[in-house]
């Protein structure tokens, strides 16, 4: 994994034809399409420094590893998923909560479904980005667990709001592979369904 630790290069001339990115939205861009074009695991810190006309450590000011450019500003959006939690009826049933909230996590804008189904092929699917994954799974069960526990007075580690956030990350999971895996579906509509089953216990009949 490249990451702040590695040996620090020169800065590079930027390359003509491309103007500097200055913001991580146009850094991850550039990312991608060498994602797209060379392969995650062929694509290096630097070979994205240069095609964005900047330097490693500009790359650095933005991203911790070539793994968290995949992720984008998830830790924001995790602070998005506690607010939109907090917003919830108190009365509302628990799982109803988590339905809701978690569909409304993973909206994405139309014009943007593409680009976010390469993320998730990478995220899924690409071996080197699985124990990095691993850790930003434990950050979304976090919040999860944290509302569960809130909602049935315990503490955020206890068996029951851990079962809760665990049962929701794995049905999120398979939801986004069955979306990946059928075209033409859209994703809010399948993890709705998936979560509306995990809230029912998913009875027969």
């Amino acid at each position: 994994m490249e990451g702040i630790g590695a040996k620090a290069v020169a800065e590079p001339s930027v390359r003509p034809g491309r103007r500097r990115s200055t913001s991580q939205h146009e850094l991850e861009a550039v990312a991608f399409e060498l994602f797209e074009r060379e392969g995650f695991d062929a694509t290096t810190v630097d070979a994205i420094a240069k095609s964005a006309g900047i330097g490693r450590r500009t790359f650095f000011r933005y991203f911790e590893s070539k793994n968290d450019v995949v992720w984008g500003s998830f830790t924001e959006q995790l602070d998005h998923m506690r607010e939109r939690f907090a917003q919830r009826p108190a009365d509302e049933p628990l799982m109803e909560s988590v339905r809701a909230v978690v569909v409304e996590f993973n909206r994405v804008d139309p014009a943007e479904v593409p680009k976010h189904r390469r993320r998730m092929e990478l995220i899924l699917r690409v071996p080197a980005l699985q124990a990095h994954s691993t850790l930003r799974y434990g950050d979304w069960r976090a919040v999860v667990a944290e509302y569960a526990a809130h909602r049935l007075g315990e503490q955020p580690s206890a068996l029951r709001p851990q079962a809760i956030a665990y049962a929701a990350l794995g049905v999120s999971l398979a939801a986004y592979e069955h979306w990946l895996a059928e075209s033409g579906l859209q994703l809010c509509d399948v993890l709705d369904e998936a979560l509306s089953e995990l809230a029912r216990g998913f009875v027969l009949g």
